[in-house]
């Protein structure tokens, strides 16, 4: 049984004297990026009804290819119509390949022509599960009810059957095929924040093929890999970002087991031993060259999730703690599986040391890579100016939360603060007059 130890924060991290640790190269699978930060996948939902990038993602992906990350990993883009969680999420088909395909060159091109270089370009592919809003209404898909998130309980005809399940084997499949066909360097098979293949890793209690026992929670997840590893190129990339802990109790979290017991703040400590589990089967058997951990759930515990400085996180626990739960979870899957290259999470919250921390824990071996959601949001050029000596102040990310106040509206997302000519009209509009 592995559970959270010893932490890993800013408050005992001894800051390197450069940022060296972030400027080297690094090989994944046959590529080599160029630096250890990766712009995580923050969803913007601001596509066409069709599912194509639109005006606003494509501003958005300029904005983060000039500034400089190694990866950029572009969000959540649906598999199929019914498992958009809003009408704008990003969807690929065989009537929008050719859009991604100009969002894909645009990133490159305007990276190229900024830094000198092009990012590795992955693309996340999901299915929204109990999130699912293809219309802007609920329309959950579920592998199980969960008492912690309903009071009364979805309805059993969204509860997917066996052969539901199955059947979206293939779409991941088909999906990574397209995303190779528009330029893309990797696909993403989606498993984290409680979407669909995420919340299977906790089915314990579900009966059949997909619940119970560690190798049916996590066969449609492992079966979405090898579907899309047939029909692409060796070249390539398949990987995931991986949810190593839920934050909710056995058996209804990720990450936890029934004797798992609460920390000082009523949350159940993590207990990692089935996530490096799954991690080392990832590493040996499915030959993936990249895992982007993350823990929690943005809807229900947003302060595992995205620790932020507002009364509702500080009311349950102090962000710090949150901060410090998200990077050790990194810290303990990277140094379980040495050979993988991890992605930690959970920077943005330290703002004005969040480049210095990543560097710390990047050179200490904690991690290979370094990924930024909410900053690269609100100041995509922070990496670039923290290479000069020029991060400002005034553009950090506060870690406020409006950014997720904005996608949980069911409007676009983005920066009303730092970004606030186009983002704070729909903040005004969708979060400030229906309070």
């Amino acid at each position: 049984m592995v559970s959270q130890s010893t932490s890993f924060t800013s408050s005992n991290i001894s800051y390197p004297p450069t940022l060296l640790p972030l400027q080297s190269p690094h090989r994944i699978g046959r590529k080599i990026v160029p630096n250890r930060i990766l712009f995580q996948p923050m969803e913007g939902c601001d596509g066409t009804a069709e599912g194509a990038p639109g005006e606003l993602t494509l501003r958005r992906y300029l904005r983060f290819a000039e500034g400089g990350a190694g990866v950029v990993w572009v969000e959540a883009t649906a598999i199929r119509p019914e498992a958009r969680a809003n009408p704008r999420q990003l969807w690929l088909h065989n009537g929008t390949v050719d859009a991604f395909a100009a969002l894909a060159m645009a990133i490159r091109v305007a990276c190229l022509h900024t830094n000198g270089y092009a990012p590795l370009l992955i693309l996340q592919l999901t299915h929204s599960g109990r999130y699912s809003k293809p219309q802007g209404k609920p329309a959950p898909l579920i592998a199980y009810n969960n008492p912690l998130f309903e009071s009364t309980p979805i309805s059993e005809d969204c509860i997917l059957s066996d052969d539901q399940l199955k059947s979206l084997e293939e779409d991941f499949g088909t999906a990574a095929k397209l995303a190779e066909q528009a330029g893309f360097d990797g696909v993403d098979i989606k498993a984290c924040h409680r979407y669909l293949l995420s919340e299977l890793l906790s089915a314990y209690e579900r009966p059949g093929a997909y619940g119970g026992s560690f190798a049916n929670r996590t066969r449609l997840y492992r079966n979405a890999i090898t579907a899309a590893k047939a029909s692409v190129s060796g070249d390539f990339i398949v990987t995931s970002r991986l949810n190593a802990y839920d934050g909710f109790p056995y058996p209804y979290g990720f990450g936890v087991t029934a004797d798992s017991a609460d920390d000082a703040y009523g949350i159940p400590v993590p207990d990692y031993t089935e996530a490096i589990r799954l991690a080392q089967e990832l590493h040996t058997e499915y030959q993936m060259p990249l895992l982007n951990i993350t823990i929690g759930n943005p809807y229900v515990n947003p302060n595992v999730n995205r620790p932020a400085d507002t009364p509702q996180n500080r009311a349950i626990e102090p962000p710090q703690v949150g901060v410090e739960r998200i990077i050790h979870a990194a810290a303990v899957i990277q140094e379980s599986v040495p050979e993988l290259p991890i992605c930690a999470s959970g920077f943005s919250y330290l703002r004005g040391e969040a480049v210095n921390a990543a560097a710390a824990f990047i050179g200490a071996g904690k991690a290979a890579f370094a990924g930024f959601g909410r900053m690269a949001f609100a100041y995509p050029d922070f990496y670039k100016d923290a290479l000069a000596g020029e991060l400002n102040p005034s553009k950090l990310c506060l870690a406020c939360g409006k950014c997720s106040q904005l996608m949980r509206a069911g409007t676009v997302a983005g920066c009303p603060v730092r970004d606030s000519e186009i983002y704070m009209p729909y903040y005004k509009e969708h979060v400030l007059h229906r309070t």
